[in-house]
């Protein structure tokens, strides 16, 4: 069992999902400790909990993706000196601790950890009560907009010069290559102040964006050690949908590009909506 990482599985409401991201946890070659937060208790995340033998805190106050992360983030970084927060959609490769691990060892002034991805789309039903529940699921391949996204990433492959602030920005000027669930943040390096941003969509670019601008070296692995799964009631979907997206990537280019510059960006940068939309 690893005490350097620890998994934090952030649960809201009654996700389908859930019990496919705690297996995938549960399933790594290397253990570490997981924990699970929220701020929407229930019997189901309490059943899944106690299933897989794992403690659930619960974040008092309004719900928030923000807050959540936070409370997750401070609550784990007690012990442990890299904490993974993990998406409950999403399903982590077996070798994902081992992987982190060799880097964290290689570069033990590493901030962020990220690996490549790989797309799972899943149709989705609602019974009567409001459950939603999964129907066909299909890995994505030729997914374009990740195609784009390993391209951007490509100065992060040169990780003896990651640690230089040019190199960190590189990857997120055109767009946040990192998937964000894939990543691992250092708290010894980072403490307990993390996710300032009052972004919904690009919480997690901004993230990245200050973390780039201190000391630490970003470390990607380009092989897919996560499945991102989209669906429709992915916050991903929500935030296309009511216009959250397109604002918040607006506001992120302005913080790099001057104005005509993010009119170009935003012109091709929508298109990628379309995996999505689909």
């Amino acid at each position: 069992m690893s005490r350097t990482h620890a998994f934090v599985i952030c649960a809201y409401k009654k996700s389908p999902y859930l019990e496919f991201c705690i297996r995938s946890l549960r399933r790594q070659k290397v253990k570490s400790d997981i924990y699970l937060v929220t701020s929407t208790p229930s019997e189901y995340i309490d059943k899944l909990a106690e299933k897989y033998r794992i403690p659930v805190f619960v974040r008092d106050g309004e719900s928030s993706l923000k807050e959540d992360w936070l409370f997750g983030w401070r609550l784990a970084g007690k012990d442990h000196s890299l904490v993974t927060i993990a998406h409950q959609d999403d399903k982590y490769h077996p070798n994902y601790t081992e992987e982190l691990l060799k880097a964290y060892e290689t570069y033990p002034d590493m901030t962020v950890f990220c690996s490549d991805y790989v797309v799972l789309r899943t149709e989705e039903g609602i019974l009567s009560d409001g459950t939603v529940y999964p129907g066909g699921t299909k890995m994505v391949t030729g997914d374009l907009v990740r195609f784009v996204k390993k391209i951007l990433r490509l100065p992060l492959r040169l990780r003896k010069i990651a640690d230089q602030t040019w190199v960190k920005k590189s990857v997120l000027m055109f767009g946040n290559s990192i998937c964000c669930p894939s990543c691992t943040y250092n708290h010894d390096f980072i403490g307990d102040d993390m996710f300032a941003s009052d972004m919904e969509f690009a919480l997690d670019w901004e993230n990245l964006y200050e973390l780039a601008m201190k000391p630490g070296r970003f470390i990607c692995a380009e092989t897919p050690l996560i499945a991102y799964r989209v669906h429709d009631g992915a916050t991903t979907k929500q935030c296309i949908e009511d216009n959250r997206r397109s604002q918040d990537e607006i506001a992120m280019f302005q913080k790099m590009w001057p104005e005509w510059m993010v009119k170009i960006l935003m012109r091709y940068y929508k298109k990628a909506y379309e995996n999505y939309e689909s």
